[in-house]
């Protein structure tokens, strides 16, 4: 396997992947990969987002996942991790969202490339290898990451961000079946510490489209940007009925999707991290804007190890919120996102399902789209 050389992006020193649809680039700092670029008829979209203050200083003590925060990035143990757990204290997010990736290689074949780096995991010992594969003509992404050598409970999930056009309501966001939904049960924003939210606290709902607010009433969470001004955050758990969980938003305007698949019982909730300029303090700054997380965990919230781990609301009601790691037998958690043409008229992805040699996606008016993948990838 060759190893591509480092390139500075946005910033951050970075390697970079290119097949026929896709071109991207991962961090070394925190394995966050991004920007991608991906090709669709004529044109070239970069859904995912980078952070405004990429190529700025930042204050000292700023954690290393915010100096490269962009694209979509592998968290274990998944969330804030304030709290200690049986003498554990990982950093926000995790070791790998904040140290140094090593490459291993890539490896390419006329189906396209596969690039593998590795993490030593040094506060709760093992190891975690990251697999992120092309396909040549797929407009797709897909990621693999093996934690082995490793005991214990453990929060993880996929943190992928989308940065959507400033237009109000230029993006509609939908997602498979759920069978639980919630807005944080704590503030997400607190005024006194320059951050503002509109949802109402702990508030359960069964539609994104009928949330409540802190002044009462209902809004629509699956229409943004919207809300200028706050910043909020929802959980979904998927109905664990389902043999394949996505996330989708629909870009009408643009005439394309982007979606993410995964397993649901891998990561069986999906966080939505509504960003919409809600965070004045540094380095926010009120200018993180039109950006929503769409983020697939198996995590109690965001709130991390000790509290996904131990007994919550969650779990209480039989859904996991944590991954238990085996030392002999590796823990593989697969992830796929990607884009697809959208034919005129499409609306809001109502469903995604197979279909031979990949998946459907059906509009709320009935238009279909469809993109060619390897969804066996999500089940090795």
């Amino acid at each position: 396997m060759s190893a591509p050389s480092l390139q500075t992006v946005h910033g951050q020193p970075s390697w970079p992947l290119r097949s026929s649809h896709v071109h991207a680039h991962l961090t070394r700092l925190g394995g966050h990969l991004g920007p991608v670029s991906f090709r669709l008829d004529h044109r070239t979209v970069s859904p995912l987002s980078i952070a405004p203050w990429a190529e700025e200083p930042v204050a000292k003590g700023t954690p290393p996942l915010l100096r490269a925060l962009r694209g979509d990035f592998f968290c274990a143990p998944f969330g804030g991790n304030g709290t200690p757990w049986r003498g554990e204290q990982h950093p926000p997010h995790g070791e790998t969202a904040n140290a140094n990736w090593r490459l291993q290689g890539v490896e390419r074949t006329d189906e396209g490339l596969a690039l593998r780096a590795g993490l030593d995991l040094r506060v709760r010992r093992g190891r975690v290898e990251k697999v992120i594969r092309l396909r040549e003509g797929e407009p797709v992404v897909y990621q693999r990451h093996v934690i082995s050598g490793a005991r214990g409970a453990i929060s993880v999930g996929h943190h992928a961000m989308v940065k959507f056009p400033e237009q109000e309501g230029a993006g509609l966001v939908s997602t498979s079946r759920f069978v639980r939904a919630q807005v944080l049960p704590d503030p997400f924003e607190r005024p006194e510490a320059r951050g503002y939210s509109s949802l109402q606290t702990g508030a359960e709902f069964r539609s994104l489209d009928r949330v409540p607010l802190l002044t009462g009433g209902t809004t629509d969470v699956s229409v943004f940007p919207a809300r200028r001004g706050y910043d909020d955050l929802v959980m979904l758990t998927a109905d664990p009925r389902l043999s394949l969980a996505w996330t989708a938003v629909a870009f009408p305007v643009q005439r394309y999707a982007y979606f993410a698949l995964r397993d649901p019982r891998q990561l069986p909730h999906t966080l939505l991290w509504i960003s919409n300029g809600g965070r004045h303090y540094p380095p926010w700054n009120g200018r993180h804007t039109a950006v929503m997380g769409l983020e697939d965990t198996a995590s109690y919230f965001h709130y991390g190890l000790a509290e996904s781990v131990r007994p919550n609301p969650v779990s209480r009601r039989g859904h996991a919120t944590a991954v238990r790691l085996h030392p002999r037998r590796p823990t593989v958690i697969s992830y796929v996102f990607g884009v697809v043409e959208l034919p005129a008229g499409f609306r809001r992805v109502a469903e995604i399902r197979p279909s031979a040699g990949g998946i459907e996606l059906v509009s709320s008016n009935g238009k279909r789209a469809r993109a060619e993948l390897d969804l066996g990838w999500l089940q090795g």
